[in-house]
């Protein structure tokens, strides 16, 4: 019966995680510019959140669920700015070659800002709410070894898709010429930061 549910919480963490938005921009972006294993790490941070928020819902953590609906607006507002911020960096970060001058706080950093992001978005926990009800994940009162196994499923789930995609990825990185890695920068950094600005302005509307 566990192992039903940990095959649940994968596909939910894959589904949830395989749609292209602003963390699957930077794990291209960030494994184009940086090598595969920053884009792992970048992409790593959302999984961790996502486990995160499977916790709240495998779990039935109402609280902290009404809790963050009830901030929503400042939580959009500082994924919003925060969007812009890696739009801007974007624009003006350069390509290297794999590890190549990238520091254990590179790293720990590019780990962290999607982990933000990620938890700055509380649509992402309503998704989890939602899913969870409709395909009856919702564990009983006390079950905490059913409700585990569903969040250690959507963990790796989530991981597994931006192993996929990291890796992919760095298969044709090579193959990029500067001028082409350049434009790439450029457009992701727009849409990086279309998608702050996109945020923002759902505040007003």
């Amino acid at each position: 019966m566990h192992w039903e549910l940990f095959l649940r919480g994968l596909l939910i963490g894959f589904a949830i995680a395989a749609p292209v938005g602003p963390i699957g921009m930077l794990v291209i972006r960030r494994t184009l510019a940086e090598g595969r294993l920053l884009g792992l790490l970048t992409g790593l941070g959302a999984a961790v959140a996502d486990s995160l928020y499977g916790c709240v819902g495998a779990f039935g953590l109402t609280f902290i669920s009404g809790f963050l609906v009830g901030y929503a607006f400042w939580t959009k507002l500082v994924g919003g700015l925060f969007l812009l911020w890696l739009g801007s960096d974007t624009l003006r970060a350069k390509s290297r070659e794999d590890g190549a001058g990238t520091s254990k706080v590179r790293y720990a950093t590019a780990f962290l800002s999607t982990m933000v992001l990620t938890l700055a978005n509380p649509a992402t926990i309503l998704s989890f709410m939602a899913v969870f009800a409709g395909l009856g994940l919702g564990t009983k009162a006390g079950d905490y070894g059913a409700a585990s196994f569903v969040v250690a499923g959507v963990f790796l789930g989530s991981a597994a898709w931006w192993l996929l995609l990291s890796g992919g990825v760095a298969l044709i990185r090579h193959k990029l010429k500067p001028r082409t890695l350049r434009w790439i920068n450029y457009g992701s950094g727009a849409l990086l930061s279309s998608f702050g600005m996109y945020a923002l302005v759902s505040l007003v509307l």
